[in-house]
């Protein structure tokens, strides 16, 4: 082999080696940092790579951990693992299953209604299969359910917090979705570069994840209805009522949540970051109450505090330092003032209640080992790509997807099938870090719209959690299902709900208006 055809040749040798590394099973991170360093160094020693290229390493990591919007993470982290202590997800199951029971496949209706609601409070895939499996498993299969419609409906259903936002991988895929954009805008000579907001994400994902959350449901109803015995209802006798009272005593908390992150976000009140942090602190407050003594008598007024501080931001001018200050934005200071003091009282009390039960260690430690991985991956990925563009391969890509019949079509439906496949190797925070940066700029380049591609590729990766052999959500499944149900029933279960994904997918293609309706409106 001739080093002329070999440096020619390093930037597909380095991806194929890459694809291979990965089935060995060692950590992605490390096969991101070693091969760009033995490809790299290979380059350089042929004389097609540059040294100099590799001097905006630095840079680039310094860009990433100065970040705003990727603090957002490990809030949101932290947010789901709390809300996983609060039991909130205990009492949405019960509550959801007594109202829907009733009607043929209800119970699997109610997964995925929880699952919906989880994925829009948590967004943390591993916390809400494992709850549901705990708990809503046992209880379908009591019912007469049929092993495999059960185990898919909750894998699915816990799946949900990838594209209904927020979600981390939102928050991740914006920002490298962002700088793939402003690429294509400098590569075709726009120096006044338009720039794609996580919180627009945020809102181009809405519409689809109810999009999919519908599929399901529908599913289930057809397949209840078509087949009675493997989705049998529940007698009402057996059910009893469910109270207006208690349902609303379940639905407030989350939904206050959602609220209070999802809508402040769209709303344009809050950054994704800052909305995050309120999140945040909601969750410890949540658990808190589950917690009991001081912390739990105080955390519905830290609550109220907060909501008041919210209120008087949006109807008074709160900005100190002004020259002349009316009384009425005085006197909505010193209210204020006594607000931060009783939020300020119960996060402290709720922090230390959780302290002493062992709960805020678990939780951080958590946080942060998550944290790690992903931020790890993404430096890793930053160096992967950085060589590969150096070698060349950005070049060739563009050529290959450029000469693919169909145009832009064809390039996106080519794209997305590869990113399916992959999803059967990787995670989504590696598909989102590795591939994005390579074919986000071509595709980007080509006319497609930034949001609408966002949104696809949401869709697409969610699928990754769902294909054998390395689908994170079913391995939750099987760590805490029962004896009685296998892997098979579980991969079996899997396939209609992968398939409707894809349905999912192919509906937001055909009518890319599902996601850049609401945030057209919105920003």
């Amino acid at each position: 082999m001739s080093p002329v055809w070999l440096s020619g040749a390093l930037d597909a040798l380095m991806f194929l080696a890459l694809c291979g590394l990965i089935l060995t099973g060692v950590p992605v991170v490390f096969i991101l940092t070693g091969t760009a360093i033995v490809f790299g160094g290979l380059g350089i020693l042929l004389g097609v790579l540059d040294p100099f290229l590799l001097r905006a390493l630095a840079q680039r990591i310094f860009g990433t951990m100065t970040s705003e919007v990727l603090i957002a993470i490990p809030l949101f982290v932290f947010m789901g693992m709390m809300l996983e202590r609060s039991r909130i997800a205990e009492e949405l199951l019960e509550a959801m299953g007594r109202l829907f029971g009733r009607v043929r496949g209800g119970l699997a209706v109610s997964v995925s209604v929880v699952g919906a609601l989880l994925a829009a409070s948590t967004g943390i895939v591993g916390a809400t299969v494992v709850t549901m499996g705990l708990m809503a498993l046992p209880a379908m299969l009591r019912r007469g359910y049929d092993k495999s419609f059960a185990s898919g409906s909750i894998c699915a259903a816990g799946t949900l917090g990838q594209i209904i936002p927020p979600s981390t991988v939102m928050v991740i895929l914006g920002e490298v979705l962002s700088a793939a954009y402003q690429q294509a805008q400098l590569a075709q000579g726009k120096f006044t570069v338009e720039t794609v907001s996580v919180g627009q994400l945020f809102a181009g994902a809405m519409v689809p994840g109810l999009v999919l959350v519908g599929l399901y449901i529908l599913y289930q109803l057809v397949r209840a209805w078509l087949d009675p015995r493997c989705a049998p209802a529940i007698p009402v006798e057996e059910l009893g009522r469910v109270r207006s009272r208690e349902l609303v005593a379940v639905l407030v908390p989350p939904v206050v949540l959602i609220v209070a992150v999802l809508g402040s976000i769209l709303g344009g009140i809050a950054t994704p970051t800052e909305a995050a942090a309120v999140g945040a602190v909601g969750a410890t407050l949540l658990a808190a109450r589950r917690a009991g003594g001081l912390a739990a008598r105080l955390a519905p007024f830290a609550g109220l505090a907060a909501l008041g501080l919210a209120l008087l931001g949006a109807l008074f001018d709160m900005r100190i330092g002004r020259e002349f200050v009316p009384m009425g934005d005085r006197l909505a200071m010193l209210v204020a003032f006594g607000l931060v003091l009783v939020l300020a009282f119960g996060i402290l009390a709720a922090l230390i209640q959780l302290w002493r039960s062992g709960v805020l260690g678990q939780v951080a430690e958590s946080t942060m080992t998550i944290t790690a991985m992903i931020f790890a991956t993404l430096l890793g990925a930053t160096l992967f790509a950085l060589v590969f563009r150096g070698l060349g391969g950005e070049e060739t890509v563009r050529e290959l997807l450029s000469s693919l019949p169909g145009g832009q079509w064809g390039a996106l439906l080519s794209v997305m099938a590869a990113m399916f496949f992959m999803g059967f190797f990787l995670d989504f925070v590696e598909i989102t870090i590795i591939i994005i940066p390579i074919v986000g700029p071509i595709l980007l380049g080509m006319g497609l719209d930034p949001i609408w591609l966002g949104v696809l590729v949401a869709l697409n990766i969610q699928t990754s959690f769902l294909t054998p052999p390395f689908g994170f959500a079913l391995f939750y499944l099987a760590g805490v299902a029962s004896r009685e149900v296998s892997a098979r029933d579980i991969y079996r279960g899997i396939v209609p709900f992968v398939a409707l994904q894809l349905v999912a997918l192919a509906i937001v293609i055909a009518f890319p208006g599902l996601a850049t309706w609401l945030p057209n409106r919105l920003f």
